[in-house]
């Protein structure tokens, strides 16, 4: 067990709109009975890419005693997941070319007020202009 930050779901503000599953490479953030669910601690590395994605503010950061993140119990978690698809309405698709993380790598990005991927094609434009 270690400090170390972990992400908090808040049960009242969550919709249960699965928007903050995709943006979660480790695969720690489920919806379960309709509400989004960190798993298991040691699946979480608190990076926070989900925080943005969350239309009603319902996730945070908090630092608190947990497991400490466990790289193997990650890949064993997204081996399970393989073709498991994620909840309706999510999808993992550059925002501007609609190419999807099996095409090229997909960045979450800040645009606009929202979280959206973007590809490492399009990235240069929006960095750019």
């Amino acid at each position: 067990m270690a400090i170390r930050k972990i992400v908090k779901i808040d049960e009242e503000l969550c919709n249960g709109c699965g928007q903050c599953v995709s943006p979660c490479a480790e695969g720690a953030i489920e919806l379960v009975d309709g509400k989004a669910k960190v798993l298991k601690d040691e699946l979480c590395d608190g990076a926070g890419f989900c925080l943005g994605t969350c239309p009603t503010g319902a996730l945070s950061l908090e630092e608190r005693e947990a497991m400490d993140f466990d790289h193997k119990a990650v890949e064993e978690n997204l081996k399970n997941k393989q073709g498991s698809g994620l909840p309706p309405g999510v999808e993992i698709k550059c925002h501007r070319c609609g190419s999807e993380d099996h095409d090229r790598a997909l960045l979450p990005t800040r645009l606009n007020g929202e979280s959206v991927w973007t590809c490492t094609r399009c990235l240069p434009a929006l960095i750019h202009g």
